[in-house]
C-alpha cells in the first residue's frame, strides 16, 4: 500500500489539509476535539510527516502578506496597521507590497506571497468590474486554498461563489446614504459629489447610496453634480475651482474622502467662500485629517483598523476548526461623525 498522505489523514478525520498541520507542527490553536480527531487519523493511518514535504511546504515561514495601492495613504496605512497588529498577535510576520494602482503588479504580487508561503494574502482596496481580472484573483484563490494558504478580499467586493475567499467588507453605500440624508435634513438639495475613479467598486458603491437617499426624498439624480475623478487632495482642489468657474449651482459638497474633503476646502478658502457660512462640506472615511481642519470635517467613520484585523483572523481560521468564525465574510459598520462642516443652505 502506499503511504497514507497528509490529505488521507485530513479525510479520516473530517478536517482540512491545513488543519492537520496545524495540528502536527502545533503552531495555531485548534479545538481539542479537533486535535484529537487528527491525532487518532494519524495513528489509524500510520502517517508519517515527510520532513522534505514539510520543508516545502514552507510550515514554519509563519508571515502573512498585505497588498495595498499606496503605502502613504492613510486609508491603506490603517487597515496595514490591522493587519501587523495581528498578524503581530499570532505569531507572524507582516510583509506589505505596494501596486501603486497596477493590477498586473496585484497579482505578480499574489504570487510571490505564494511563492514565500505566506499563511494569508490580505488584498486591500477597491476593485474594478473586470471578468478576466476577476477570473485570474479566483485562479489565484484556489492555488493557494491548495497549498494551505487564504487570499482575504478586505474593502473588496466577494469574487464569486466558490473562490475559496475571506472577505471583509464595510457598510460604503449605508455610510454614502445616511451622510447624504444629513445633508438633506439640513436643508440641501443640490449636493456636488466630487473624486473617486468612476469604475472603482468603492466609488459605485458610494454614489449608489447618495443616489438611493436623493431617491427617498423624490430628489432628482443630477448627473452634472457628479465629478468623479481620482481620490486625492489635488483633484479635489482642482474640480471645485473648476465647478465654482463653471457656475454649477451647489450648496454643499460630498467628497468622496476626507483628502478630497481637504482640497475642496483649500479651493473653497481661496475663492473667498466660508464652510458652513456658503457652503456646507462632508467627508469620508474619518481620517485624522478631518479633525485637523478647520472647520473640522463632518464625515463617515470607516473601522479601518478593525478591518484589518478581522481579515487576519478570518483568513487564518480554518472551517474544520470548531473554534472558527461561522461565516468566512463579514460587513462592519459605518457611521456619521458629526463636526463644524455643515449648517443650512446659505440661500
Amino acid at each position: 500500500m502506499a503511504p497514507a498522505t497528509i490529505a488521507d489523514v485530513a479525510k479520516r478525520a473530517g478536517v482540512s489539509s491545513a488543519t492537520v498541520s496545524r495540528v502536527l507542527n502545533q503552531n495555531y490553536p485548534v479545538a481539542a476535539a479537533t486535535r484529537e480527531r487528527v491525532e487518532r487519523a494519524v495513528a489509524e493511518l500510520g502517517y508519517v510527516a515527510n520532513a522534505h514535504a514539510r520543508a516545502l511546504a514552507g510550515v514554519t515561514n509563519r508571515t502573512v502578506g498585505i497588498i495595498v495601492n499606496e503605502l502613504v495613504d492613510p486609508f491603506y496605512a490603517f487597515i496595514a496597521r490591522g493587519v501587523e497588529a495581528e498578524a503581530s498577535a499570532s505569531g507572524r510576520l507582516c510583509l506589505v507590497c505596494c501596486t501603486k494602482g497596477d493590477s498586473r503588479k496585484e497579482l505578480a504580487f499574489i504570487d510571490l506571497l505564494h511563492e514565500q508561503r505566506a499563511d494569508a494574502v490580505i488584498l486591500v482596496g477597491g476593485s474594478v468590474n473586470d471578468r478576466a481580472f476577476t477570473a485570474e484573483v479566483a485562479r489565484r484563490a484556489r492555488a493557494l486554498d491548495a497549498s494551505g494558504s487564504r487570499l482575504a478580499l478586505c474593502g473588496r467586493p466577494p469574487i464569486g461563489d466558490g473562490v475559496p475567499t475571506s472577505v471583509i467588507e464595510y457598510d460604503n453605500e449605508g455610510g454614502a446614504f445616511a451622510i447624504t440624508d444629513y445633508l438633506l435634513n439640513q436643508g440641501h438639495r443640490r449636493i456636488l459629489y466630487v473624486g473617486g475613479p468612476a469604475a472603482l467598486s468603492t466609488t459605485v458603491h458610494r454614489l449608489a447610496g447618495h443616489r438611493r437617499a436623493l431617491e427617498t426624498r423624490g430628489l432628482p439624480y443630477d448627473e452634472d453634480l457628479i465629478q468623479t475623478g481620482v481620490f486625492g487632495r489635488r483633484f479635489g482642489y482642482e474640480r471645485i475651482r473648476a465647478a465654482l468657474g463653471a457656475g454649477l449651482d451647489f450648496t454643499a459638497v460630498f467628497a468622496a474622502n476626507d483628502s478630497v474633503a481637504a482640497g475642496v476646502l483649500h479651493g473653497l478658502e481661496e475663492a473667498g467662500l466660508r464652510v458652513p457660512e456658503d457652503l456646507s462640506l462632508v467627508g469620508y472615511d474619518d481620517l485624522p485629517v478631518a479633525q485637523e481642519l478647520r472647520p473640522a470635517l463632518t464625515t463617515v467613520h470607516v473601522p479601518l483598523e478593525e478591518m484589518g484585523r478581522q481579515a487576519v483572523r478570518l483568513a487564518l481560521a480554518d472551517p474544520g476548526d470548531e473554534l472558527a468564525p461561522v461565516s468566512g465574510s463579514m460587513r462592519l459598520g459605518t457611521h456619521i461623525v458629526v463636526r463644524a462642516s455643515v449648517g443650512p443652505p446659505a440661500r
